[in-house]
């Protein structure tokens, strides 16, 4: 009876796990994942026509019954993968992005908490996951998080250094724009920006500081064409950086298929050598008995 018992649940591990594996197997084509992309544009516009008045006069009813099946298919989608996975579908960050993203859109959109509704939008964040490129993109852009951080300490420090000099120099004239160090970093800001810099601030400011124009020149040359140009520079690298780490996998594959081709037709011609000699060995073995 043990023996028996331990075969049913044997068995049974084997089913679940076969099932197991090929459902994970439908769930990563590219059938699924076109038909979860198509869902996620499909609920993107469905929401954005839920703010139009007209639309929701005309087919309102019909739009919150696309949204709710929508939600229905991502929760349906999101429970298969976790039982196809198992406890490995919470270690990868994607999958936990998507489940925060559907869980949000569960949650009781009471009176309280009406601005939950709008969230739902955020929904359409799901196909950063469900596309290749844009998750290639969001992962160089984390991937360069730590070099951004410190060019964002360097542009911080160049900001304050400066909001303290503007301050100093141009609050008495100026107090709406340099009055306090909140207003000079704001103003910096927009400044960098290239916002009406010129018209708006600079000159007014040239007006009555004439030698203005060397402390914002140098500003906007440090800030906007300098540090910012080091974020692109940044995740440019970054991008360069996965697509060679991409890139090396397959020439390595592409070098292990060469490879083998190589030795399967070495092995050809060592098979064809062999009978070469056992035909060679087989004449001089006839030629030698005729002999004697």
């Amino acid at each position: 009876m043990t023996n028996l018992g331990f075969g049913v649940s044997a068995g049974a591990k084997a089913t679940l796990s076969a099932l197991r594996a090929k459902l994970r197997h439908i769930l990563e084509s590219p059938y699924a994942a076109g038909f979860i992309t198509s869902v996620i544009l499909i609920n993107a516009v469905v929401l954005g026509l839920e703010t139009w008045p007209a639309a929701m006069n005309a087919a309102g009813p019909a739009l919150l019954l696309a949204d709710q099946i929508a939600l229905s298919i991502f929760v349906v989608e999101l429970t298969l993968k976790i039982f196809a996975f198992g406890p490995g579908f919470f270690r990868k960050g994607w999958n936990l992005f998507d489940f925060a993203l559907v869980s949000l859109a569960l949650l009781p959109a009471t009176h309280s908490f009406s601005a939950l509704r709008a969230l739902r939008i955020l929904r359409a964040f799901r196909l950063i996951s469900t596309i290749p490129q844009l998750r290639r993109v969001v992962e160089s852009l984390l991937s360069a998080l730590p070099g951004m951080g410190a060019v964002m300490v360097l542009l911080a420090l160049v900001f304050y250094v400066s909001a303290v000099l503007a301050t100093k120099m141009f609050a008495a004239e100026f107090p709406e724009w340099f009055g306090s160090i909140g207003a000079s970093l704001y103003s910096l800001f927009q400044i960098m920006t290239l916002e009406s810099w010129s018209m708006g601030i600079v000159r007014p400011v040239m007006q009555e500081y004439p030698w203005a124009w060397a402390f914002f020149v140098p500003f906007i040359v440090v800030t906007s064409l300098t540090v910012l140009n080091l974020f692109i520079a940044l995740i440019v690298s970054a991008l360069q950086e996965q697509d060679t780490s991409r890139s090396v996998p397959h020439e390595n594959a592409g070098r292990e298929d060469g490879l083998k081709q190589d030795i399967e037709a070495l092995s050809v011609k060592v098979s064809e050598l062999q009978e070469e000699i056992a035909k060679m060995r087989l004449q001089l073995d006839g030629s030698g008995s005729g002999t004697s």
